[in-house]
């Protein structure tokens, strides 16, 4: 199928999916009780736009959140509660991009993203900046750190073409070569941490669409970098209203000959993303190295570093490998860490001990 077919197929994916969505509302309504931050009602014109195949899209969800200033408690902007139609339409698109994104020669994705980010982050870094103190209360010398270090990510983004290359050794054993080829995964996705907001997203998807893969980027709904530029700042960019730190960049990325769908934003999506540091278990992944993988990085250094596993999700059939990580967990080996067969050392102190003792007892 030609791309020109594909683009049509996809234009009239989204005028469908739009006119269903305003016809119908199906979807605008979400579980209110299952977050206490969730309004519905009167919206403010600061409601941040999802970004989908490439078009600034209002979400039909009622549900939404209010991003606040943690030192004034003044309202900054409001996150929607994506529906699940249109995160099934940015998939969609995402997925219709993939299949000629990565026929894109390397160096063009190389230039399409260092250009659009590198201009965002060079010209309007007191922007970025103050958006992250705005709304996460960061220093502002640490939030233009922050914005910084997201330029020095997107000028590694320069170096792709050489990361990319593969390997080939010949004649490793009689008659017999090998070699190695970097291929891109597909539609990939992202979930910012709110403690990181600008940090998180660089170390992501530029690299993910540079390297020739499409991608899904869901902010912090805590702090997604709502900025309010100045008329004359934006016009050359065509900004008409403010937009959210992520929302911009994908915008200078387009200006920048991003093709429609290779970078999908969407907000707020709702599910179980409480804590850090997740495992995800495909059905296909070896069970006994999975479970030694889990139950080292849950309880490694008696799970007191900064990268402990704290959740792991099954997905279909590996669901059944519960009761297994229960029984390897229950084997280990308790004792001081001086002793050879100990497998799990005490915590630092008898105050972090009965912190953690109330944590299990009111979650029980």
């Amino acid at each position: 199928m030609s791309l020109t077919k594909q683009l049509e197929e996809v234009s009239v994916y989204i005028i469908y999916w739009q006119s269903s969505q305003m016809s119908t509302g199906k979807g605008n309504v979400a579980e209110s009780a299952s977050c206490p931050l969730r309004f519905q009602g009167k919206r403010l014109d600061m409601r941040l736009p999802n970004v989908i195949g490439g078009k600034f899209v209002d979400s039909q969800s009622l549900d939404y959140i209010d991003v606040l200033n943690p030192a004034t408690q003044q309202v900054v902007s409001q996150v929607p509660f994506t529906t699940d139609d249109e995160f099934k339409a940015a998939v969609f698109l995402a997925k219709h991009a993939f299949s000629s994104w990565r026929s894109t020669p390397i160096a063009t994705r190389q230039q399409n993203v260092f250009i659009g980010i590198t201009w965002c982050l060079v010209f309007f870094p007191d922007k970025l900046g103050m958006s992250i103190s705005t709304e996460q209360g960061k220093m502002r010398k640490k939030a233009y750190a922050h914005v910084y270090h997201g330029l020095e990510m997107v000028e590694h983004v320069c170096g792709t073409t050489t990361l990319q290359m593969g390997e080939f050794v010949s004649n490793i054993s009689s008659g017999v070569d090998t070699y190695k080829i970097r291929e891109p995964l597909g539609v990939c996705a992202g979930i910012c941490l709110s403690s990181f907001s600008a940090i998180s997203p660089f170390r992501m998807f530029p690299i993910a669409i540079a390297c020739g893969n499409t991608f899904i980027l869901k902010p912090s709904e805590k702090n997604p970098g709502s900025i309010s530029f100045e008329q004359h700042e934006y016009k050359l960019l065509k900004f008409c209203f403010s937009r959210e730190g992520s929302v911009i960049l994908a915008e200078l990325l387009v200006e920048a000959g991003l093709p429609s769908g290779v970078l999908n934003i969407v907000h707020g999506i709702d599910s179980y993303v409480d804590g850090k540091s997740y495992a995800i278990v495909m059905p296909d992944a070896n069970i006994d190295a999975t479970v030694n993988s889990l139950i080292t990085a849950a309880f490694g250094a008696a799970g007191q570093r900064c990268i402990t596993l704290s959740t792991v999700i099954f997905v279909g059939e590996s669901k059944s490998w519960e009761s297994k990580l229960v029984e390897h967990a229950k084997t280990l080996k308790i004792n001081a860490g001086t002793e050879a067969d100990a497998d799990l050392g005490p915590v630092i102190s008898i105050e972090e001990k009965e912190r953690l003792c109330r944590l299990i007892e009111n979650n029980c």
